[in-house]
């Protein structure tokens, strides 16, 4: 397994994967200087992630491999399907999944998600539009959410 850190607006950026994709992006709280040597296997993610950072892309095009349950990587791949710019709520993921009953396992599937950004679970907020719970801390998900936003002003929340 190969391991790269990223330095962004946001702290330090923790990239893991290997040849059959990336596992893990996580944002840590210790600071961590930027890798000078990136791994093969994590050269496009860290490359990207860096456009994504600069306001330069809005889309990724990377092979993932997320480890977790039959269901959170169901959970997962509709979370990837949520525009860039765009929201939905969890009772929405829970809907579309097929059951509005899910909304509790969907909430923790989305709150175990091991790919952040790329995998937008900071995409989901509240039926009410509030902020909820993001494992990268709520600071963190309000930034992505403002620097996504189409609409430029002085904050979304």
């Amino acid at each position: 397994m190969s391991i790269a850190y990223l330095t962004s607006p946001l702290g330090t950026v923790l990239l893991e994967g290997d040849e059959e994709g990336l596992q893990r992006v996580a944002f840590l709280d210790e600071k961590i200087p930027q890798s000078e040597n990136i791994p093969e296997a994590l050269h496009d993610a860290f490359l990207q992630l860096e456009d994504y950072f600069a306001g330069k892309r809005s889309t990724f095009s990377l092979k993932l491999n997320p480890q977790g349950t039959d269901f959170q990587k169901r959970v997962w791949q509709q979370l990837a399907e949520i525009p860039f710019g765009k929201t939905t709520s969890y009772l929405q993921m829970a809907k579309d999944l097929g059951d509005p009953k899910v909304i509790r396992a969907a909430a923790s599937a989305n709150g175990k998600n091991p790919i952040a950004i790329i995998i937008p679970c900071h995409r989901v907020i509240g039926s009410d539009q509030s902020m909820t719970g993001y494992a990268g801390g709520i600071w963190r998900k309000k930034w992505l959410l403002e620097h996504e936003s189409p609409v430029t002003q002085q904050s979304l929340f």
